[in-house]
C-alpha cells in the first residue's frame, strides 16, 4: 500500500483506513486551523492513479484564495512572456492578447490532467518568470520559440526520470534554501513597490502608491494577528482595486469575450501566428544552452515551493508535500505539448499557486481543479483579464501572495543552526549574477564545510560534499557564460554578443 504514496511519507500512521475513511466534518474539531490540520494527515495521495475529489480529498473555501492568486498570476506571467517575444519580432499586442487566451486553456487541460487527478502531489505547471528577461537575447541570436520550448522539455523529462531534482533539493541545505528565498522575496516585493510607484507616477497621482502599499501594510498585519493570512489574497486585492478606484485612477474594461484560434498551424505558420514558420537545425543549436540553463532553474524554484509547504503544514503531513520530480514531469511534458500547439509560455513551478495553498493548509490537487475552472473562465469570457493586469491589483495580489510569504520562509529557516553564513552568502552571489549561481555556488561552498554546518558537511560523503555539487556548478556556469549572463564577461559564444 505503500507503493501507491507519493513518495514523500508512509501510510502506518493511518492504521490502514481509507481518507474517506478517516474524514471528519469540520463540526469536530475546536478551530478550523485543526480541522485543516486533520485533513492534510489523512490525505493519501496517489502518483499515476486517478485521484477523485470527496473520495481522496474534498474542496474548501480555502482552496478559493490559491485559485484566484494563481490566475491573476498566470495571466500577468504569460503576459509578460509573450510581449518579451512580441517586442523583437514585430508582433501586435492582438497576438499577446490571443496568446495569453490560448495558454489559459492549455494550462488548464494539464491542471486538471495531472495536479487534479492523476499526480495530487505535483505542483502546477506555471510560467519561468526569471526566464523573461532573457527572451530578446534568444529572439535576437535567430532562436526560434519552438525548439526552445522542445529542448527545455526534453532535458526536464531526463532530469525527472535521473531524480536530479530532488537529489538538489537533498543535498541544499536550510541556510542555502532560506537565503535563496530571503532574495527571491526581497527582490519581488522591491520590484513590485517600484512598479506601483512608476504606475501612479504615470497617471499622475504619485500619492496613490503610497496610499494602497500602506493600506495592503495594515491590512497583513491584521489577518496576520487574526490568523487569517490565507485570505490576503482576496482582501488585498479588493481594497487596493476599491482605494486606486475612489482616488482617481483611470480604469476600464477592454477585453471581451471570445475565443483565440485553436490550430496549431495558424500559430506556427509562416504568415500566422508567431509569423516564423517551424524551426530548422540552427534554431534547436542556438537555443540549445538557453534550454539548459532554464531546466537548471527549476531545482531551486520547486524547492522554495516545497520548502514553503514544509514550513506551513503540520507534523505528519508529509504525503501532501509537493513532490520535486513529479513536477518536473508534468512541467515538462506540458512544456513540450503547448510549445507545439503554438504557445508562448515557458514552464515552471507554479508559484503564485503553491505559495498561497501552503498558507491556507490545503493540499494541491481541489485548488488546482478551481484554477483550471479558473483560467477557463477567465479565457473565454475576458474582462477578468482587464482587471487582473491592473497594476494596484496586480502587485498587491503578487506581493501578499508570494513575495511577503517568501521572505517570512526565509526567515524562518535561518533562525535555528549555522545558517546565517550561508544565507548570507546566497544573496550576495545571486545579488552578483542571478540566484540560479548564487545557489549553486553556496550549494558547493555548503556542502564543502568552508560556510555553514559541519557536521552536516561530513555526513554528505565524497559524493554530496563535493562531485555533485562541483558539477552542477561548473555545469550551470558554463550554460550562464555561453549566452552572456556573467557581468563584464563576454558571451562565451559569438552569436549571443548583442
Amino acid at each position: 500500500m505503500e507503493d501507491s504514496v507519493a513518495g514523500n511519507g508512509t501510510l502506518s500512521d493511518l492504521g490502514g483506513k481509507s481518507y474517506a475513511e478517516l474524514h471528519k466534518p469540520s463540526s469536530s474539531f475546536a478551530t478550523r486551523s485543526e480541522y485543516l490540520n486533520h485533513e492534510l494527515q489523512i490525505m493519501q495521495p496517489k502518483r499515476w492513479r486517478v485521484n477523485l475529489p470527496f473520495r481522496d480529498y474534498r474542496f474548501e473555501f480555502e482552496d478559493t484564495i490559491p485559485a484566484l492568486a494563481a490566475t491573476i498570476g498566470k495571466i500577468v506571467m504569460v503576459g509578460a512572456m509573450a510581449a518579451a517575444f512580441a517586442a523583437p519580432l514585430g508582433l501586435s499586442d492582438a497576438f499577446v492578447l490571443e496568446n495569453v487566451r490560448y495558454e489559459m486553456l492549455i494550462a488548464a487541460f494539464f491542471v486538471l490532467i495531472l495536479s487534479g487527478f492523476l499526480l495530487p502531489t505535483s505542483n502546477l505547471p506555471g510560467t519561468h518568470g526569471p526566464l523573461v528577461p532573457l527572451i530578446p537575447i534568444v529572439v535576437a541570436a535567430g532562436g526560434h520559440p519552438l525548439a526552445f520550448g522542445v529542448l527545455m522539455g526534453v532535458f526536464g523529462i531526463i532530469l525527472a526520470l535521473c531524480k536530479g531534482g530532488s537529489l538538489m533539493a537533498r543535498l541544499t541545505s536550510n541556510g542555502v534554501a532560506g537565503g535563496l528565498l530571503l532574495y527571491l522575496g526581497f527582490v519581488g516585493t522591491i520590484g513590485q513597490v517600484k512598479a506601483m510607484i512608476a504606475w501612479a507616477e504615470g497617471i499622475g497621482l504619485p500619492h496613490i502608491a503610497f496610499i494602497i502599499i500602506v493600506a495592503t501594510i495594515v491590512m497583513y498585519a491584521l489577518l496576520e494577528h487574526w490568523q487569517k493570512r490565507w485570505l490576503a489574497v482576496p482582501i488585498g486585492c479588493t481594497l487596493a482595486g476599491v482605494l486606486a478606484f475612489m482616488l482617481g485612477a483611470p480604469f476600464e474594461f477592454k477585453t471581451g469575450p471570445g475565443l483565440p484560434p485553436l490550430n496549431p498551424m495558424y500559430w506556427w505558420g509562416e504568415d500566422t501566428g508567431w509569423t516564423l514558420g517551424l524551426p530548422d537545425l540552427k534554431a534547436y543549436i542556438v537555443a540549445f544552452p538557453f534550454a539548459v540553463l532554464a531546466v537548471a532553474m527549476w531545482s531551486p524554484d520547486f524547492l522554495g515551493h516545497q520548502v514553503f509547504q514544509k514550513i506551513s503544514y503540520p507534523p505528519r503531513s508529509e504525503r501532501t508535500y509537493m513532490n520535486i520530480d513529479d513536477t518536473m514531469v508534468g512541467c515538462s511534458v506540458r512544456q513540450v505539448v503547448g510549445s507545439a500547439l503554438g504557445g508562448a509560455n515557458f514552464t515552471s513551478s507554479w508559484g503564485t499557486y503553491v505559495v498561497p495553498a501552503a498558507i491556507a493548509k490545503r493540499p494541491i490537487p481541489a485548488g488546482a481543479i478551481l484554477t483550471a475552472v479558473f483560467c477557463i473562465v477567465v479565457a473565454l469570457w475576458g474582462y477578468p483579464m482587464d482587471l487582473a493586469v491592473w497594476q494596484p491589483v496586480l502587485s498587491t495580489a503578487l506581493i501578499v501572495a508570494v513575495f511577503v510569504p517568501l521572505l517570512e520562509a526565509g526567515m524562518e529557516m535561518t533562525r535555528k543552526g549555522k545558517t546565517t553564513q550561508s544565507a548570507a552568502i546566497v544573496v550576495f552571489a545571486s545579488a552578483l549574477v542571478n540566484p540560479v549561481f548564487g545557489w549553486s555556488l553556496t550549494m558547493l561552498l555548503d556542502n564543502l564545510g568552508l560556510i555553514g554546518d559541519k557536521e552536516r558537511s561530513r555526513s554528505l560523503g565524497l559524493s554530496g560534499r563535493v562531485m555533485i555539487p562541483l558539477v552542477g556548478f561548473v555545469i550551470l556556469c558554463l550554460a550562464m557564460g555561453a549566452v552572456g549572463m556573467f557581468p563584464g564577461i563576454p558571451a562565451f559564444l559569438p552569436q549571443f554578443r548583442v
